[in-house]
């Protein structure tokens, strides 16, 4: 199976970014959403092993997304990538099942082994069969 990825953020730039940093370290980017409506769309459609999500978008927010997500597929694996600094709404994002946070600007490294982490826990169960 390939390191399949859904990036979501309301900004061109900051998904360009997270794009070009998880393409260089093997991943697919399956697709890409602008809020969180969008991002609850492109999940059901693509199941992809990994997603980020932004916190503060337009529409429909990150917490949103994250709630029907997690209800769509508990285990899915959602790094939030946010500048957001309100501890609450962070602290609600690891309630409902954030995987991991990742602060803005983000330094290419963090995401990729942030993201190396999902596709090695994904490795054995597929060995496994």
């Amino acid at each position: 199976m390939n390191n399949t990825l859904l990036v979501v953020d309301d900004a061109a730039i900051v998904r360009e970014k997270i794009k070009e940093a998880a393409r260089s370290a093997g991943w697919e980017i399956v697709g890409e959403a602008r809020n969180g409506k969008e991002a609850v769309e492109r999940f059901t459609e693509l199941r992809p092993l990994a997603m980020t999500i932004d916190l503060v978008m337009p529409e429909y927010d990150g917490i949103y997304a994250l709630r029907e997500i997690m209800a769509i597929d508990p285990n899915a694996k959602v790094v939030v990538v946010s500048a957001l600094g309100q501890k609450n709404v962070l602290k609600d994002a690891f309630k409902l099942g954030a995987t991991d946070f990742i602060v803005k600007p983000f330094d290419k490294r963090t995401l990729v082994k942030t993201l190396e982490q999902f596709a090695s826990a994904a490795e054995p169960a597929l060995m496994g069969g």
